[in-house]
């Protein structure tokens, strides 16, 4: 392998550095870089900015107010509200006071209109420190001299992504002032590249790139470019960041490629005089929201609409409030909202520009006609229940030569109505009928959305098949029917199958079984359910039987409220205070309620990630089902991050029993949607006649020593090791959604040995990744629990490094390979737990030994020789401490200066000891730290060779090494 792929920087950092060179990047070395942004402090490359300002901003912008620019935006603190301000400099949208005229002006930092008349630059190895950390940066891109794009690379040879992001993640940790600026941050290893927004670490937040298409691009040099080319960083940017305020937190997104496609075809649209109309067909929980309101944005911001209005429809009221309150936490402002038929009327009458949102029945009985501009554009959400019938036709006759862009998350179905949607928004792009689409199977490989599975409840619990038919399955009014509404109209005249649903008895026997499910495969994931309800008596009579078999603030009635409910509905209805702490309650793990008892309220439009079961006791179908069971899609990481394996529905209603009825579209556009459980063992079964085959068998009938080497010497190769780890992923993750069915219990035994390689594995090649955190809440309590102790003990021997540490591992049963992974583990816990500055540099030195190990690049022997060489080395060290007896830090810089050959090291570690001394804050007090810095030169330079200027360069050099060690061990 090593004969074929070189290091990092040779395989992935410098092919990207070229290839960005190739759309228009010029490349500055990194001694360049640090030198034009004066030093490891700065960000901002000083003159290439202020004369990008002065250019960009001709009349009012001189040298001296550019760097006063400058230097406040260097000033901004290192958090997301600072990045906000930053970005919002970036767009345009901040001003600057001349003192000269009296008066501010808008500050112009990119040229967004004319891509060429700004300057794009990369460079490479970019060290940054704020005085406690310092960081390197694999690469980074700057746009008139400002930081807008970081780069971690790591090598097609074993590098992983995963590692990247933990760089990523201690770099904002560590020096969160770095990212003060840089807007956007990437992950590769060249043959796939991911991007997401700075502050913003969390997986699901972290996007594959794939160039507005639905497949990743396989040819990297196409990948690289597509994604570096100016004509796309800068619309990244500018155009398709959005930060959002939720529950008093502000969060950073960015859109994901196939809403940056979306809002781009939605552009195109706007400006085709001949075609007016368009359908957005992005599957439920694809951030079809966020879609919306980027492309309202652009279409706003766009100077050749001459001041548009973009009127934003929804089809209740509910929904209504939701889009106002994401419109406002992402910012924008001017917002106005049609309070009635009459003022929409009157908005429209009186030509209102800007943003207007509206519910669509607002447009009943509106006069046609009403305005005849043709710079309108309707953007009508949930567009396949929103314009059937009269509502439709007097929208489109009130403003008849608008655009309008139907947003839906559900297909078109096959019924005549689902006919009338593409007949209203897909009339100009046939014969598909979407202008642009994400289907459900996209979203599931994308990770935008997880894989839903049903179980049908056992037979006795679920209602009669044929009253289920004659009443609801097979009425002509359900079939292709959008609106919850209308559906619970049916079901309040099948007197038959409501009653069914909502016999005592029946809702007692469902509450037992829906609370001991609960307690055993939902609430030890740390997740949380949906319970819905045939209607909104229904919910009060599960709440009353939950209560009986579960505490009592386990669950909550959610439902909307009637003035004449009579006073058993009334005891549960919630207040809007009170029912907007119980939705913000819900969305947190640890916090009640568990589980949500609904029949209408919160089955749109209501996201919450840690919901993961819907125990559905509501006979539904097509659009309503669809959009329903969507509720427990969304993906959810914990914080130590476990991800929701799927979403599960238990099924009361025997809905499942006949897809194809319960969901009446094309079978490609649902493929994949919602598939039994029962499927799931057949794949579980699957995976573990191939683990026993490929994994357990080589190593059986070996002992403990031997197998443990077997192991590790077997899966030693990185596309190994990957390859079992996608496998256990899996395995366990299927796990997780099963256990505890009685059906595992035969394969118990192999998926604790499974487990096992798994946990060695990792501690042994991916120490960084703790084992316990990495594994799946029901596979650590398995393991706890067949463990003697009930704790899971390491994989692996950890040695105290001493005197004797040598003895032992001779002395040591274990295999050599077993050795190198013990000495490369026990050398770096002892280093971080005694946390002697002096030994840092040994630290790092393992990391490299066991990185070329892990590489292939040197044999076991070699290594574990190398590293025994180290504990000499370690053991020398503290002797040699011991008996100078220097502080630590004064012992550190002692050995470099006798490690640098300078003569007299005793009597410089005295200058220095006294130098610490009196400036006892340095690692935190940049004055100080200056003293140290001139100080520790001073005692360096008269002994350094070569000319004065060579000299000079090689004492700042040890100088630094010197700081940069003990910061580091300060830390």
């Amino acid at each position: 392998m090593s004969a074929i792929f070189g290091g990092e920087k040779d395989t992935v950092q410098d092919p990207l550095i070229g290839l960005a060179g190739i759309v228009g990047w010029e490349f500055l070395s990194r001694d360049e870089v640090l030198r034009r942004r004066g030093g490891e402090t700065g960000l901002i490359l000083r003159e290439m900015f202020i004369n990008q300002m002065q250019r960009l901003n001709p009349g009012f912008m001189d040298h001296l107010l550019a760097d006063e620019v400058r230097k406040s935006l260097e000033r901004l603190p290192g958090t997301v509200e600072g990045n906000q301000v930053a970005w919002e400099y970036l767009k345009g949208e901040r001003t600057v006071y001349v003192p000269g005229e009296k008066r501010e002006h808008t500050l112009k930092l990119l040229d967004q209109q004319n891509i060429t008349r700004n300057v794009f630059q990369v460079s490479s190895e970019f060290s940054f420190t704020n005085g406690r950390h310092t960081v390197r940066a694999d690469v980074v891109f700057f746009v008139n001299g400002f930081p807008v794009l970081l780069v971690e690379t790591k090598s097609m040879r074993g590098g992983k992504i995963d590692e990247a992001l933990a760089q990523l993640k201690r770099y904002h940790r560590d020096t969160p002032e770095l990212f003060s600026l840089f807007q956007v941050y990437s992950l590769t290893h060249l043959v796939r590249l991911y991007y997401s927004a700075t502050w913003n670490l969390s997986p699901k937040g972290i996007f594959e790139w794939k160039n507005g298409g639905s497949l990743p691009i396989a040819d990297f040099e196409t990948l690289m470019k597509s994604f570096l080319q100016p004509e796309t960083i800068l619309p990244l940017l500018t155009d398709f960041i959005l930060f959002t305020r939720t529950d008093d937190s502000l969060k950073k997104v960015v859109l994901r490629p196939h809403q940056m496609r979306a809002v781009g075809r939605i552009l195109e649209r706007s400006t085709d005089g001949e075609k007016k109309r368009g359908l957005i067909w992005h599957t439920q929980g694809s951030g079809k929201t966020y879609t919306m309101i980027v492309a309202a944005q652009k279409i706003l911001e766009t100077l050749s609409f001459q001041n548009p209005t973009v009127l934003m429809l929804v089809d209740r009221n509910e929904l209504e409030t939701q889009l106002f309150d994401n419109l406002r936490s992402t910012g924008i402002e001017g917002i106005t909202v049609a309070r009635s038929i009459a003022h929409l009327e009157d908005l429209l009458r009186t030509d209102k520009r800007g943003l207007i949102i509206s519910m669509i029945h607002k447009f009943d009985g509106l006069p046609e006609s009403l305005n005849t501009r043709d710079n309108i554009f309707i953007l009508v959400d949930e567009a396949h229940r929103s314009t059937g019938g009269k509502l439709g036709t007097y929208l489109m006759g009130a403003i008849p030569h608008a655009t309008y862009i139907g947003f839906t998350g559900t297909p078109i179905d096959r019924t005549q109505y689902g006919q009338g949607t593409f007949l209203v928004f897909g009339k100009d792009d046939p014969p598909q009928g979407y202008l642009d689409k994400y289907s459900i199977a996209e979203s599931i490989e994308d990770g935008t959305t997880v894989e839903l599975h049903y179980a049908l409840a056992p037979n006795e619990l679920r209602v009669d098949r044929e009253t289920l038919e004659q009443e609801f399955l097979e009425l002509p009014e359900v079939q292709g029917e959008s609106d919850i509404e209308s559906l619970n109209k049916v079901l309040e005249r099948s007197v038959t199958l409501t009653n069914l649903l909502k016999n005592p008895d029946r809702v007692d026997r469902i509450a037992c079984y829906v609370a001991e499910h609960f307690r055993e495969y939902v609430e030890p994931l740390g997740y949380k359910a949906f319970l819905v309800a045939a209607d909104r008596q229904a919910c009060t009579f599960y709440k009353e039987a939950l209560d009986r078999y579960l505490p009592p603030d386990y669950s909550t009635v959610v439902y909307s409220s009637s003035f004449n409910d009579d006073e058993f509905l009334r005891r549960y209805t919630l207040s809007e205070e009170e029912e907007k702490r119980v939705r913000k309650a819900f969305r947190i793990p640890e916090a009640l309620p568990k589980i949500l008892i609904v029949t209408e309220k919160l089955l749109t439009g209501f996201d919450a990630p840690v919901l993961y079961c819907m125990y559905l006791d509501k006979p539904m179908r097509d659009h309503v089902l669809l959009q329903a069971i969507a509720r427990v899609n969304r993906p959810y990481e914990d914080i130590g991050g476990r991800t929701k394996p799927c979403g599960l529905i238990i099924d009361f209603v025997g809905l499942f029993e006949k897809l194809e009825k319960a969901l009446n579209f094309d079978s490609s556009d649902i493929s994949g949607v919602v598939t039994d459980l029962e499927l799931l063992k057949e794949r579980f079964t699957q995976l573990m006649e191939q683990g026993k085959t490929e994994y357990l068998a080589p190593f059986s009938g070996q002992g403990s020593y031997e197998a443990t080497r077997l192991i590790l010497e077997a899966l030693k190769e990185e596309k190994d090791r990957e390859s079992f780890y996608n496998f256990y992923q899996t395995l366990s993750n299927i796990f997780e959604v099963l256990s505890p069915d009685p059906f595992l219990r035969s394969f118990l035994d192999n998926y604790m040995a499974l487990s096992e390689i798994y946990a060695l594995l990792r501690e042994a090649y991916d120490p960084a990744i703790p084992f316990l955190t990495d594994l799946a809440k029901k596979t650590e309590t398995l393991v706890q629990k067949h463990s003697s102790s009930g704790d899971i003990k390491p994989a692996l021997d950890v040695f105290e490094i001493n005197k004797n540490t040598l003895e032992k591992i001779r002395q040591s049963k274990a295999s050599p390979i077993e050795k190198v992974f013990n000495l490369a583990r026990s050398i770096e816990r002892s280093i971080d737990r005694d946390r002697e500055p002096f030994l840092i540099p040994i630290g790092e030195r393992v990391e490299d030994i066991v990185r070329r190990f892990k590489d292939c690049q040197v044999t076991t022997e070699q290594t574990l020789e190398e590293l025994l060489e180290l504990i000499k080395e370690i053991n020398d060290s503290r002797r040699l401490q011991e008996e100078k007896d220097f502080p630590q830090d004064v012992f550190t810089a002692y050995l470099y200066i006798k490690q640098a050959n300078l003569p007299d090291p005793d009597g410089k570690a005295e200058v220095i000891k006294e130098t610490f001394t009196y400036n006892p804050h340095w690692t935190s007090n940049e004055k100080q730290e200056r003293e140290v810095r001139r100080k520790l030169t001073a005692v360096i330079l008269p002994n350094m060779e070569g000319t004065p200027r060579e000299a000079a360069q090689k004492a700042v050099q040890l100088t630094n090494t010197i700081v940069g060690t003990l910061k580091r061990g300060s830390s």
